[in-house]
């Protein structure tokens, strides 16, 4: 009997219960991923071309999953914050430029989920009758504040238990919808041979759907996040468990459902891609929720925004601590301080002229042009013995230069669609052809530094 009780333990529901009580770190990414950006690409993709991206869909996933799982193994290896790492090994100026990416992407991200915040939080308000409180910018200050509040007084924990709760409501909801709605199994397989949409507007949605998982903010914070549940080589196993279940399982179910049901549901509608809005994409919800479809949708959209919005304004407080080698916790007045301002700076979000539909979509576009310098960063240390006492087997880097050609070439495909804007002088067109020539030089001048490292190390 105690032999049978032992035995239950170890494989039944007391291990796996286990399991679930230990996970967070990746969950905190995937409820970043899975936030309001990366919900409003899938829709925008279905609307706009069926079934035509369903491989960039799936592709995200996996390259997603993978992502992590090299940012863990980064993490895991060297007990340390990457960008501490990069310091120690490549010097303070490319610990700058990463740094400085991240808190590009991130601070930009931040700002338009504000902005989605506190336009929902206003929508919600006003249909509810209360026209006094519908007003976006007294939501977005609002919000600052709470966020400002919440984060510093509890930290980590408060972002990652809201993660949790959030993730999974949201991925219930949508993948309720897709057993309802009726789907082309035939029509959709096509999707899965890689195809651009020709016309204006098909890289940029690929560029989102795919800078939703392979982001370089989730990349970068996978090490401190991990170090805030004191992970180390010893966790290998259930922090592999984490990347699987979070990224591949519940991210890639609530990508796939959000897709198929918009791919299905809002081209039949007759919803307009260049105009949609929060009202007209709920229409996607309409088969499972009925007359209830807005509001479902919209209190899912604010509970993916609300846990996004946390997650996100842990990471550059995260970097620039780890940068000034300041402690990355509340209890250091110097970190709570920069977390407070990078909430608090959210606010100015909710002034943002335009519709958040089209900026979130935008800002993973942009976010995906300066992921390969992370991923570079990531590789490049993976294969340095002096950082890692286990480099990269051959299948993990071949894994990871494929994961770095797709970020590459669909980021590429963003910025070349952006070129015609730019040499017309728009300011937003010429922001993203210029630092993506930053970001390309910045790679071929850490390749170069590696190298040259390397031929030294051999030598001596």
């Amino acid at each position: 009997m105690g032999t049978e009780t032992r035995s239950s333990d170890r494989w039944g529901i007391g291990r796996v219960t286990g399991y679930l009580e230990r996970l967070g770190p990746t969950w905190l990414a995937g409820a970043i991923a899975a936030g309001p950006a990366t919900m409003v690409s899938l829709l925008v993709a279905g609307a706009s071309f069926g079934y035509t991206l369903l491989w960039v869909v799936v592709l995200s996933a996996i390259l997603g999953t993978f992502g992590q799982y090299l940012a863990m193994r980064l993490g895991l290896l060297t007990e340390a914050g990457i960008v501490a790492v990069v310091e120690d090994r490549l010097g303070s100026f490319w610990a700058w430029v990463l740094v400085i990416d991240v808190v590009l992407a991130a601070g930009l991200a931040q700002l338009v989920i504000m902005k989605t915040l506190a336009d929902v939080s206003a929508t919600i308000v006003g249909s509810a009758g209360i026209a006094a409180l519908a007003d976006p910018r007294l939501w977005g200050v609002t919000w600052a504040v709470i966020l400002a509040l919440g984060l510093a007084g509890g930290g980590y924990r408060v972002a990652e238990l809201g993660a949790k709760l959030l993730v999974s409501l949201v991925v219930l909801a949508f993948v309720a919808s897709a057993f309802v709605v009726p789907i082309d199994p035939t029509e959709a397989a096509t999707g899965l041979v890689p195809s651009m949409p020709a016309g204006v507007g098909g890289a940029v949605v690929a560029a989102g759907v795919l800078g939703g998982a392979v982001h370089i903010t989730l990349l970068t914070m996978q090490s401190y996040t991990m170090r805030a549940r004191g992970w180390t080589e010893r966790d290998r196993g259930i922090a592999r468990f984490d990347v699987v279940s979070s990224m591949l399982v519940a991210f890639g179910i609530f990508s796939l459902a959000v897709f198929l049901v918009a791919a299905s549901v809002l081209p039949e509608a007759g919803v307009d891609p260049a105009t949609i809005d929060e009202i007209q994409a709920a229409q996607a919800l309409g088969p499972v929720a009925g007359e209830y479809a807005t509001w479902l949708f919209l209190f899912g959209l604010w509970g993916a925004a609300v846990s996004t919005l946390g997650g996100n304004t842990i990471v550059p407080p995260y970097l620039l601590a780890d940068k000034l080698g300041w402690e990355q916790s509340v209890e250091d007045p110097r970190y709570r301080v920069a977390l407070v301002a990078v909430a608090l700076a959210s606010a100015v979000g909710a002034f943002l002229e335009g519709a958040f539909f089209e900026l979130l979509v935008l800002v993973l576009a942009f976010g995906l042009v300066g992921t390969p310098f992370a991923l570079a960063v990531i590789l490049v240390l993976l294969n340095d013995t002096d950082v890692v006492g286990e480099t990269n087997s051959l299948l993990e880097n071949l894994g990871g230069l494929a994961l770095f050609a797709v970020a590459v070439v669909l980021a590429g495909e963003f910025v070349l669609e952006e070129l015609p804007a730019a040499s017309a002088g728009d300011p937003t067109a010429l922001f993203v052809v210029a630092f993506a020539a930053a970001m390309a030089l910045a790679i071929v001048g850490l390749v170069g530094t590696a190298v040259r490292d390397r031929l030294r190390t051999r030598s001596g």
